[in-house]
This record gives C-alpha cells, structure tokens and sequence, in this order.
C-alpha cells in the first residue's frame, strides 16, 4: 500500500480483534512516529508503547471518549517537550499522524484519543495528569495523545468528504 491509499483508507477504528500484534508489526508503527520530522531536528517528542492489560484499561479512563482502549491490545501515548522547542505540539501530532498511518499500512486500525485540550487548561490537567502518574511521564512534558493499536473488528466505509473547493484553494483563500 502507498501512502496515499493509506491516508484514504485510514479510520477512526474502535473495535479490535483479541489478536496480539506481533513485535515486528508494533515495532514499524512505532518507528514511523519515531522517524516523523520535528521543528529544528529538536527532540521535542517521547513514544511510550504500552501493552500491559491492566495499564491499557486504566488509560481507557482518560476520558468519556477512549473506552476503546479496554479492547485494544496495544497502545502509544505521544508526549511533546515544550523546554526543548516551541514546536513541540506540532510535532507531537506529526507523530500521531505518521504512527496512524503506518498502522494501517501494516493492517492495524487505530483510534486517536485526545489528552491536551488547548481549550480548557483545568480538563487538560486533568487527563494530562493520568496519563501521566500511569506511565510515569516527567512533569515538563505535555501528554498530547493516546493511540490504541489492534486489528479491526469492523469494516468502516470511506467518510463522505465536503466538496473539494470548500476545502483547497488556489493562490488565495476563498
């Protein structure tokens, strides 16, 4: 599969098979976020791999919204480093976006959960600081994600895109 095909096949998936992944398939998908670039060359993100069941299903309460996790068999928290680069954020989400990718590529699917919330700083404490005391992450960096990792155990159709032109311009924003 090119990058392209998974860039359109990739989906939000929440269901997994109860298969292990193997270690050289979880290995790809975590290098994938490890080679992603970051502002400088700075080494401003961390991965944390997580495969632990009872770790995996203390993550899954985050938040509302990564019940998912209680099924997954593995899982990437991506941190950024805000001492080391003011990019920090952005290449913390390159991260999670070549992680994403790469795992469909390998016949993963994957569900983003979201820890920073740039808009409520009490909420983002919050889910920052559990995510945090669970893997032990120093104060100075900022949890930006949790991917869960597995083989699906649903088929989603493409989404259903808005028009192109609303989307993409040329030379100039319309």
């Amino acid at each position: 599969m090119d990058v392209f095909q998974a860039i359109k096949e990739r989906r939000e998936i929440t269901k997994y098979l109860s298969k292990e992944i193997p270690e050289d398939t979880l290995k790809k998908v975590e290098d994938a976020g490890y080679y992603a670039p970051t502002g400088n060359n700075l080494p401003s993100k961390n991965l944390i791999v997580v495969k632990n069941r009872d770790t995996l299903n203390q993550l899954a309460e985050t938040t509302p919204y990564m019940k998912w996790l209680y099924d997954a068999p593995a899982a990437i928290a991506i941190t950024g480093n805000p001492e080391v680069s003011k990019y920090w954020l952005q290449d913390a989400s390159i991260a999670c976006a070549f992680i994403w990718l790469e795992a469909v590529e390998v016949g993963l699917g994957s569900a983003f959960g979201a820890v920073y919330h740039a808009e409520d700083q009490e909420e983002s404490q919050k889910r920052e600081n559990h995510v945090r005391k669970l893997l032990n992450i120093p104060n100075n960096r900022r949890v930006v994600a949790v991917l869960g990792l597995g083989y699906p155990d649903e088929k989603l159709e493409p989404k259903n895109h808005i028009p192109r032109e609303e989307i993409v311009s040329y030379e100039s924003f319309s």
